[in-house]
């Protein structure tokens, strides 16, 4: 079994002597990693829930790994991707960068090289699940709102004054107040600052929610 928020590193290359080195690598630095030798093997695996990256081969049989980034993107899976090649050229290095790869290393590479980039990307990772998980717990709140309470929230974080939101809804000022108030008790807001950054963090359009 994996411990809960293990790090792991996923190795795709068709050669298994090069999953082998790479593994035995990992290991060494106490590095969980799992290695596939095809694009189509990674996909059907279960994967761990953890921060992990991916070091993939450009060279694959049946889809090359730039071909594979574009297919995770557009199937939501974000991972972290390292890049290794026999044969690499600036306009490949280029693109995979450009479409978010965190290092591209050509074939024979130091193993310190490829150790940094997976650290890299295995931090990059992390800061993206904590991401993720604040904008749930956010997401569960907001949640909570009644209808009114997301329009008064919406007109809060676009700058209104209360008066200004209670000519906008044709309601009372105090009733605007007592809308605020439980806007920022529900969605567990300390300030009027934070709940700008609240808004901002579940990308809410403005005005009215």
């Amino acid at each position: 079994m994996t411990p809960a928020g293990a790090a792991t590193v996923f190795v795709i290359d068709d050669d298994a002597a090069v999953r082998a080195a790479i593994q035995g690598l990992l290991k060494s630095v106490g590095l969980r990693s799992e290695s596939f030798g095809t694009a189509q093997d990674f996909l059907r695996s279960k994967r761990p829930d953890g921060p992990s990256c991916l070091v993939l081969d450009v060279r694959l049989p049946g889809i090359n790994g730039l071909d594979f980034q574009r297919q995770l993107a557009d199937a939501g899976v974000r991972i972290p991707i390292i890049f290794i090649t026999g044969h690499g050229d600036i306009p490949m290095t280029v693109k995979a960068m450009k479409s978010g790869a965190v290092e591209f290393l050509t074939k024979p590479f130091r193993d310190q090289d490829l150790l940094d980039a997976i650290h890299q990307a295995l931090d990059r990772d992390r800061v993206t699940r904590q991401q993720q998980t604040e904008v749930a717990e956010l997401r569960k709140c907001y949640e909570v709102l009644t209808a009114r309470e997301r329009e008064v929230m919406g007109l809060v974080v676009s700058g209104m004054l209360n008066k200004q939101i209670a000519f906008e809804l044709g309601t009372s000022e105090i009733t605007v107040k007592i809308h605020r108030g439980h806007v920022m008790r529900k969605m567990q807001a300390e300030s009027l600052a934070e709940l700008v950054r609240m808004a901002a963090k579940l990308e809410l359009p403005p005005g009215k929610q």
